[in-house]
């Protein structure tokens, strides 16, 4: 026990395990493909801009920074988020001292932080919900701060964090709409008679302005993305649903998370950050109420695996369970690490998920938002076919005789991400598409007019066979694992009218 508690080689284990963070998600990066939603997000950073279709801008301002330093390969794209991670492990660590924890609870959040599969799965992979994560709970530490330090410093700190933490995801609205509620409630409430919290405010404002204005000047796409997730995602959430998940996203780590909620809402020695429990059920509650996906609640996870973490500092005297307690959470750990990164290779992961199925009747994490089960979880299938696809592509793209004549058309983001992010290699032009922020790139008209076309998707729209004279098959994604199994690359030639005039129409519907 003594170890834990000298501050050299706590300050090292933690180190450790921020390094092990690190190094655990850099090694699985090539044993599956690219992310269909990375592939959009890198194609972002090609078009630095104030906002997107789906999301603010950060995301994109970041891809771009990766794109400038390292270029467009798997690594590239989850250098970021595995770095990230081990920032977040020390953010836990320190956090959990400003709880009032030892340095033995300091190393249990960093522990309890690297066995969550949610933590696993979130940062491995390029999207929002890593930064989201890192946001949320920066700011939820900095509140921290401000309360055990009094210093109003952190007010303005906590502005400037809040207003980057809305460019990367706006529902981190939320958070700030639970503490704006809740606080009136709590001995602080005269923080807002503080000058520095509306300057806080004032700043997280100026530096959110951009993308405010960009909504504003498309109509506020966002809204338009929101109703779409309800009409086809959402719809298919249910209440015991959601709860169930919301044990089953940490696996190992909800050993941390009810104990830290029970520790935040009943522990006198916690009692001054009660109202940051009552804040993690306010949110828990309104995401279930409002029918957000599972994984929404994210952001205050951590938070729950730090309180945990100082409960059972708290909680475990002896120094043998000291020793014990984590070991025994690391080897029940090892055998569920599939469900949040691909330690295996796609065949290695089909048999993980059937043998679970088969021997033990288990097909949680490999159902799709369209509620079908898969043989693989949906994350994982969409890791899978963008290198063929690319690739048949390349080779339809080599048929063309004139290639200032012709575009690449696909029909989603991931299609479209992956021939503009992998086509790099094949020194392919960018992909064209309706779907998703590329919309917004979208040429108006070719010039000169198109004579040759490559058009993907799953099957042959009616309106593309009446247009060209000669279509050919040139190939479809052959893995049956691939979300995009069957997907098909088809090369049209000899427009039987102006290409030019039948996209002018095309666009004209779309207005």
């Amino acid at each position: 026990m003594k170890y834990f508690e000298n501050k050299t080689f706590s300050d090292l284990l933690i180190l450790v395990l921020a390094l092990i963070s690190i190094s655990i998600h850099l090694v699985v990066i090539n044993n599956l493909e690219y992310h269909r939603d990375e592939l959009l997000y890198f194609s972002l950073g090609l078009h630095p801009a104030a906002g997107y279709a789906t999301v603010p801008p950060m995301i994109g301002w970041i891809a771009w920074l990766m794109e400038s330093l390292f270029g467009y390969s798997v690594l590239a794209v989850r250098l970021f988020p595995a770095l990230i991670s081990g920032a977040m492990i020390i953010l836990a660590a320190s956090m959990a001292k400003e709880l009032g924890g030892s340095r033995y609870a300091a190393f249990l959040a960093a522990l309890g932080l690297l066995i969550s599969n949610f933590f696993l799965r979130t940062f491995s992979l390029y999207m929002p919900v890593f930064m989201e994560i890192f946001l949320w709970t920066l700011c939820i530490y900095l509140i921290i701060k401000y309360i055990n330090s009094k210093k109003d410093k952190f007010l303005i700190i906590l502005g400037v964090v809040a207003g980057f933490a809305l460019l990367n995801k706006y529902l981190v609205g939320l958070l700030f709409a639970g503490l704006i509620i809740i606080i009136p409630f709590t001995e602080y409430r005269d923080v807002f008679c503080k000058k520095m919290f509306w300057a806080g405010i004032a700043a997280g404002f100026i530096i959110f302005l951009p993308n405010f204005i960009w909504q504003l000047s498309k109509g506020f796409p966002v809204f338009h993305h929101i109703t779409e997730l309800y009409n086809t995602q959402l719809v298919h959430m249910d209440f015991p649903l959601f709860l169930k998940e919301q044990l089953l996203m940490p696996i190992t780590g909800t050993v941390f998370t009810i104990a830290g909620l029970i520790f935040l809402l009943l522990n006198k020695k916690i009692k001054k950050f009660r109202f940051l429990g009552f804040l993690s059920l306010f949110i828990i509650t309104a995401l279930m109420i409002l029918k957000g996906k599972s994984y929404y609640t994210l952001g205050i996870f951590p938070l729950l695996i730090i309180a945990g973490a100082v409960a059972y500092g708290h909680w475990i005297k002896k120094t043998w369970l000291r020793v014990v307690f984590p070991l025994v959470l690391v080897l029940l750990t090892i055998p569920a690490i599939p469900f949040g990164i691909p330690v295996y290779n796609q065949a290695g992961l089909v048999k993980y998920f059937k043998v679970l199925e088969d021997k033990y009747g288990i097909d949680v994490g490999r159902r799709f938002e369209d509620g079908s089960i898969h043989s693989l979880p949906q994350d994982y299938a969409d890791m899978l076919g963008w290198e063929e696809l690319t690739s048949i592509t390349s080779k339809a793209y080599q048929m063309i005789g004139d290639k200032r004549a012709s575009f690449i058309y696909c029909e989603n983001y991931g299609q479209a991400g992956a021939i503009t992010i992998i086509g790099k290699k094949y020194s392919l032009p960018g992909a064209v598409s309706f779907n998703e922020s590329f919309r917004y790139w979208i040429p108006e008209k070719f010039d000169p007019d198109i004579t040759s076309f490559i058009y993907i998707n799953r099957k042959l729209g009616e309106d593309i066979q009446r247009l060209f004279g000669k279509i050919t098959l040139v190939g479809k994604i052959s893995n049956p694992d691939a979300r995009e199994y069957g997907t098909a690359v088809y090369l049209c030639e000899n427009p039987l009218i102006s290409f030019n005039q039948f996209w002018s129409d095309r666009l004209k519907r779309l207005e």
